[in-house]
């Protein structure tokens, strides 16, 4: 199993890193499957529209809903993120070298969104890489089993992590 996760603590920042990761493994010809988001700021300044690219299409789905000026509540809209949960599901058939997941939160650590995909990766022999807030380390890590790793929040360390179990694979197939 070759599970992974990245936290940062500047906003958005995990979202610009594995967006990069993505770009510079699809410009080298790595196969992927996931989603990574990209962020929107709004007029307000302190409300943004998410939006998540999924791979390896590049289709883009809006998550977030608006709730009106006043709202306070989460603005995540659970039938968008589901509907980019089933797309990405079907993408797993064509075997891709990596999944990359842009956050494992609260709706992945109550047991839905892209959870039971990326339980069904890991039992494919797919590595998955995840992003991760502080709020939600705990229950990754008992979904994990303690078995993730967890890398610095930069390019270079995800590369170097998806070239190690790469070889390392490659070497016990071989």
């Amino acid at each position: 199993m070759h599970l992974a996760y990245v936290t940062t603590t500047d906003r958005g920042a995990t979202d610009r890193l594995l967006s990069a990761f993505a770009e510079a493994l699809t410009e080298a010809g790595t196969a992927l499957a996931g989603v990574v988001q990209t962020n929107s700021e709004c007029a307000d300044g302190y409300k943004c529209d998410m939006d998540l690219k999924v791979l390896p299409t590049g289709e883009t789905i809006r998550i977030s809903q608006s709730l009106g000026k006043d709202a306070r509540g989460c603005r995540l809209d659970p039938a968008e993120l589901e509907r980019a949960v089933g797309l990405v599901t079907q993408s797993l058939d064509n075997a891709p070298q990596l999944l990359i997941i842009n956050k494992f939160g609260k709706h992945e650590a109550d047991g839905r969104g892209f959870r039971p995909l990326i339980a069904d990766a890991l039992e494919r022999g797919i590595p998955v890489i995840v992003g991760l807030n502080k709020l939600n380390i705990e229950r990754f890590q008992e979904f994990a089993g303690g078995m993730a790793d967890g890398l610095d929040p930069d390019l270079g360390n995800l590369t170097d992590w998806l070239d190690n179990i790469t070889q390392t694979g490659a070497q016990r197939t071989a």
